[in-house]
């Protein structure tokens, strides 16, 4: 068998590279070997033949982490793909970023983060709520971090995920989480009657209240300056607000890395059909996210500045020497 033309490093260097398109066809045209290098057919073999799976982001990601340090943050967000027809992992769901639900593909998204590196470590495709949930999505990355040996300050997640089952699976791994709650979660103080959190007595400093099913856990309540009321919740009885402050901030680095990677790694550009390709194409994407993140840690370069500076070495070298020209005289 002939050795394959493709691999997935020259896959994940295009991903960086590429200022727009990523396709099979543009892949082969920008070849350094031109006219010798590989065909579109083996950009399209590499994304068919391969089986995909989360482990090699996490063998390149462990070297960058500190399982014993900083936090583990989990969120969804949804690939959009407004106008696919026939790409198999397609589906609708909610967007936070759309404020409605649009047609995508729904990526789930552990992320390591000391407030310094935002590391990617793991992934999940949610597509048919008859295989797995989203909750059983949640437990099984968490439970595969434990066995990598995590031990995390805290579990940072949105309060779509705070369900008993998922609060209860987090205290028998051992770890402390943190996590925003609806106002009309029920709680109650002292046990008495279960209340909505909207009707209970919680102060900015932490009021513990009994959460029915699960148990004690500290309660925050957050006032925004235009009036809005967000409620954290965190099963560390000896959380501060300053602390809670911290985690709550530490939450949103989640938000900062699904905007990198849709930016700037082009994860939502492949046009592919099969679920296959679809799953191979995406682990690249955080692959290649992880080397722009970790650039940016050693450098100071962020991820777009390293991703224009490409462009701009190729605008420099044309205009040393423009071929787009007018007829002379």
């Amino acid at each position: 068998m002939n050795p394959a033309k493709v691999t997935p490093q020259n896959y994940i260097d295009l991903l960086i590279a590429s200022p727009k398109s990523v396709s099979a066809v543009e892949a082969a045209r920008v070849q350094p070997a031109g006219a010798d290098g590989p065909a579109h057919d083996a950009f399209t073999r590499l994304l068919q033949r391969l089986e995909p799976d989360p482990e090699p982001l996490w063998e390149e990601a462990r070297l960058l982490v500190h399982r014993t340090a900083g936090v583990l943050v989990l969120d969804d967000t949804v690939l959009d793909k407004p106008y696919a027809r026939h790409i198999e992992l397609v589906g609708r769901h909610w967007s936070g970023k759309h404020h409605r639900i649009v047609q995508g593909i729904d990526l789930v998204s552990l992320v390591w983060t000391d407030g310094d590196r935002n590391v990617p470590c793991d992934y999940r495709i949610y597509h048919d709520s008859k295989q797995a949930t989203k909750h059983d999505l949640f437990q099984e990355m968490l439970q595969v971090a434990k066995q990598r040996g995590f031990q995390p300050e805290c579990v940072l997640f949105d309060g779509w995920y705070a369900c008993l089952d998922n609060l209860k699976f987090l205290r028998d791994l051992g770890w402390k989480w943190l996590t925003r709650l609806k106002a009309n979660r029920l709680v109650s103080v002292e046990r008495k009657k279960a209340r909505p959190l909207s009707e209970t007595e919680v102060s900015a400093a932490g009021t513990d209240v009994w959460l029915p099913g699960y148990g004690l856990v500290r309660v925050f309540k957050i006032v925004a300056t235009d009036g809005d009321i967000a409620y954290w919740a965190c099963s560390d009885l000896e959380s501060s607000a300053l602390m809670r402050q911290k985690w709550a901030e530490l939450s949103w680095s989640i938000e900062n890395f699904h905007r990198g990677v849709k930016q700037c790694t082009e994860v939502e550009r492949c046009q592919a059909r099969s679920a296959r390709a679809q799953r191979n194409h995406i682990g690249f994407a955080l692959r290649a996210f992880l080397r722009l993140e970790h650039y940016f840690y050693t450098t100071g370069v962020s991820w777009y500045e390293a991703k224009t500076e490409i462009v701009r070495s190729a605008v420099r070298a044309y205009l040393a020497g423009p071929t787009i020209v007018l007829p002379t005289a």
